[in-house]
């Protein structure tokens, strides 16, 4: 399974082809969109949400509300392609429009000069988190397709800034957590850090400046198998640790308690065995993922976002025409991304699962899929003794 994004942020469109869904899976329009308006909400997003509705049409690959097996393209239009014709025009750059002054922290500096760019708009409309929405409508089909096997990701967020409600992997009820994170504007379990993240938000955007933090992800159901030990770009760890990172604004990620387990002795952090109802881990400090293999446990990631670099009070910078140290660009934006990053993130976390599922469990259709997982939980089952 594999899938291409398209589109600049004030293009006309963003696209997507998704191909390796098997045939027999229900997909609606609608259930799309509901995944599309929880990356848009959020305290902290900028004006540009109020603008776009993200509405996604299914243009192949779908009939009948059922998937028939062929690349599924994807199309979402851009509300705000309207007030950008003139500039983001295919056949002609306005000069009087042209940006010049690279921002810090973003793609502008490094895009310009690697591809011979006098205008950095040439980067900096790809190089956009608006791409991300594609993601979220691609992670939305593998959802659909992790659900039918019994598999659910939930994310949340775990620090805005200072702010910080730190999460226990081996102390959490799943619905409480999910219901909480999907109450909150900020996607925050803590009502209290929530208030104090929102002022901390507030401040921010008053003083033109943004903030970062963290957010995790949660997989449930995600079976013993997943991934291999045996080649370096087989390991379900780094497969997943390369999808987060490739998220705009993420700097770092975090399989499991990763950070505790360089400080302890191996006796505290390694997730001794005993021998449960359908469990033998007493402890899940390894995150669901041992030696590349996810091992049953329920998967953990904590992902680490930076403050966004479009600052309304811009940081100086060197205009590459002028060859001179000058005052920042600004271009509308948000102060605080970390709620929607961490749906987006949930996206990408579905789509490498669902990707090594089909490795394992491959099939044309659902039904065939569901027949040799059915057939391998019954040895796992047997070969554990645990109650099927």
């Amino acid at each position: 399974m594999r899938f291409l994004t398209s589109g600049e942020s004030h293009g006309k469109a963003l696209m997507a082809i998704l191909e390796g869904v098997p045939a027999g899976l229900h997909i609606t329009s609608e259930y799309i969109n509901k995944e599309l308006r929880r990356r848009q909400i959020g305290y902290g997003r900028g004006k540009r949400m109020e603008i776009e509705r993200d509405e996604v049409e299914i243009i192949s690959g779908v009939r009948g509300g059922y998937t028939l097996g062929t690349p599924i393209g994807i199309v979402i239009k851009n509300r705000d392609w309207e007030n950008w014709k003139n500039v983001m025009d295919p056949e002609e750059i306005l000069e009087e429009k042209m940006v010049t002054k690279p921002r810090s922290g973003h793609a502008d500096f490094a895009g310009a000069i690697k591809y011979h760019f006098e205008d950095i708009r040439n980067v900096l409309e790809r190089a956009s988190a608006r791409e991300t929405a594609a993601r979220v409508a691609v992670g939305a089909i593998a959802k659909a397709f992790l659900s039918e096997f019994g598999i659910e990701i939930i994310s949340f967020v775990e620090a805005i800034d200072s702010i910080e409600n730190r999460f226990d992997i081996n102390n959490f009820e799943w619905d409480v957590l999910k219901r909480k994170a999907e109450k909150s504007d900020l996607r925050m379990i803590d009502e209290e850090k929530e208030r104090q993240a929102k002022e901390l938000i507030d401040k921010a955007k008053e003083e033109g400046d943004t903030l970062g933090g963290r957010f995790v992800l949660l997989a449930r159901g995600v079976p013993i198998g997943l991934g291999s030990h045996v080649h370096w770009d087989k390991r379900l760890d780094a497969l997943i640790s390369h999808a987060i990172m490739s998220i705009p604004s993420v700097k770092g990620v975090e399989i499991g308690e990763a950070l505790y387990a360089s400080l302890n002795k191996g006796s505290k952090v390694h997730d001794e065995f005993y021998f449960g109802e359908n469990r033998l881990r007493k402890t899940n400090y390894a995150g669901g993922i041992e030696g590349g293999i996810s091992n049953g446990e329920i998967i953990m990631v904590r992902a680490f976002v930076k403050p966004i670099p479009t600052l309304r009070r811009p940081l100086k910078t060197f205009d590459i025409k002028e060859k001179k140290i000058t005052d920042g660009y600004y271009e509308r934006s948000d102060v605080c991304v970390v709620p929607a990053a961490g749906v987006v993130g949930e996206s990408m976390l579905a789509f490498v699962l669902a990707k090594e599922f089909l490795n394992k469990f491959s099939g044309d259709h659902i039904s065939e899929i569901k027949e040799s997982f059915e057939k391998y939980k019954k040895y796992v089952y047997e070969r554990l003794g645990w109650k099927s």
